[in-house]
């Protein structure tokens, strides 16, 4: 295979003559061979728009006099933010330098695709340099958060939108089910009756809450720190590019952004991403707890509640057969539990920042745009493949109503404590149900204890 000689501070190094990443990017590769994980194709196409954003308003500001040459990186720029260059970002997800082996991976890539497009030798870097040009007035320590911020109010908009179609369907089921009179359960243990309609209608209202926290959530990340350079100082960068950088990537990407007041301070403060972490965790946390109650009310099938039937989507066992399991739940749960354990993560490494900069920005960028990316996939495919398909075994909620000992108490109104009590102590004596009962007591006739299971009863507020 053909090579290229490429040369950085520490000596030279013998590139394939093809590639479009250079010496910096070989040097990465070598060091950190960690999770087998790349950058987020999300982070990579941000990454395209902030230095699209940089290519603009230098050109603007006319610092390349070759007119070709200022086209040529911008169009590289534009092929990057679309994530056409994705396959030649190599370097691994997790990286000591705060991202600068992703910022150089990045720079070299947009250098040799803008030499193609001049139709020059890969590696000139004299006519297009990673540093002097893509990299002009510029640092990986603005560049990295701003693109992370970029790609993270991305995903946080499809989330959104997963979260509210869960929150819709769940509401959809609310309708459907409302006529289905249920026990309702505290501790596991009978308590009192209730709809399956309401309880599917709690875990609309939770998805409710998520949804508008996450769509808050955006707020928090549309400051940025692009133009502060190393530590928020600016230096290196002239006062029109400062003020102008963010105005452009804002025009570009359609995102509100703006500019850090305090650039110093958006360079080396990080706790954004423990605040958005942690409305993620909450959201994971409904995931989790909504997802075991469906997985326990379709228990069974014959031997456990089974009030509800989840739709069957592949055989469950290699032993026994017959056997189907609630995989969606399952996986939703097992993707919840991730996000928790990367919020713990988010949070250690944003504290754990020194000074002027935060180093573990990469650990940062990939938990917090793994959790918004498997969130975002578990809320669909449990709206999709789960609730959208939930039935209700209507049978055996109106059986274990009949006969539960937690029906006796919709009977207090009506009756008072103690003939409820002679009804339950009577079935049990008797094995009878809490209806045959109480009709055998004659303590109450069928029409009023119709009356008083009624869905319209049980959902009523207060007697």
């Amino acid at each position: 295979m053909s090579t290229r000689i490429e040369i950085d501070l520490l000596g030279e190094k013998q590139i394939p003559a093809e590639a479009l990443w250079g010496i910096h990017t070989a040097r990465a590769i070598e060091n950190f061979p960690i999770s087998g994980t790349k950058v987020h194709p999300e982070l990579i196409k941000a990454f395209g728009e902030v230095k699209l954003a940089c290519a603009q308003t230098n050109n603007q500001l006319s610092f390349w006099d070759d007119r070709n040459k200022a086209e040529a990186i911008e169009k590289a720029c534009f092929e990057l933010s679309q994530g056409l260059l994705n396959k030649h970002i190599l370097v691994d997800a997790l990286q000591g330098g705060a991202g600068t082996s992703t910022n150089m991976n990045v720079n070299e890539v947009i250098a040799n695709r803008a030499l193609q497009i001049l139709e020059k030798k890969l590696g000139s870097y004299e006519i297009v340099s990673p540093l002097d040009d893509i990299n002009l007035h510029q640092s990986t320590n603005d560049t990295y958060p701003t693109a992370l911020k970029v790609a993270a109010i991305k995903l946080l908009r499809q989330l959104e939108q997963n979260i509210l179609d869960l929150q819709e369907a769940f509401q959809q089921k609310e309708k459907e089910f409302a006529h289905i009179v249920k026990i309702g359960r505290t501790q596991l243990q009978d308590a009192v009756l209730t709809t399956l309609g309401r309880e599917m209608s709690a875990y609309a209202e939770a998805f409710n809450r998520d949804r508008w926290r996450i769509y808050k959530c955006e707020e928090r990340l549309r400051v940025v720190n692009l133009g502060g350079t190393a530590i928020g100082t600016g230096l290196g960068a002239p006062k029109k590019f400062i003020f102008r950088v963010v105005d452009k990537l804002r025009e570009n990407t359609n995102i509100g952004l703006a500019r850090s007041e305090n650039l110093v301070d958006g360079t080396q403060n990080v706790d954004v991403f423990v605040e958005v972490s942690g409305i993620l965790k909450a959201c994971a946390s409904n995931l989790l707890k909504i997802s075991n109650d469906l997985r326990l009310l379709s228990s069974g099938p014959n031997a456990g509640f089974a009030e509800i039937n989840l739709p069957q989507l592949q055989t469950g066992s290699s032993i026994m057969p017959g056997k189907v399991n609630p995989v969606i739940p399952e996986a939703v749960a097992q993707a919840a539990m991730q996000v928790m354990g990367n919020d713990q993560v988010i949070a250690q490494a944003c504290s754990a920042g020194n000074l002027e900069l935060n180093q573990f920005l990469p650990l940062i960028a990939h938990n917090l745009l793994q959790s918004l990316t498997i969130l975002s996939n578990a809320s669909e495919i449990f709206q999709n493949k789960c609730v959208h398909g939930i039935t209700a075994n209507e049978t055996i909620c109106k059986k274990n109503v009949e006969n539960s000992t937690a029906t006796v108490t919709a009977l207090l109104p009506l009756i008072g404590y103690t003939k409820a009590s002679e009804i339950v102590k009577l079935a049990q004596e008797k094995g009878l149900s809490i209806k045959e009962s109480a009709l055998e007591l004659s303590h109450i006739s069928d029409k009023d204890f119709e009356n008083a299971i009624s869905p319209e009863a049980v959902c009523r507020l207060g007697n």
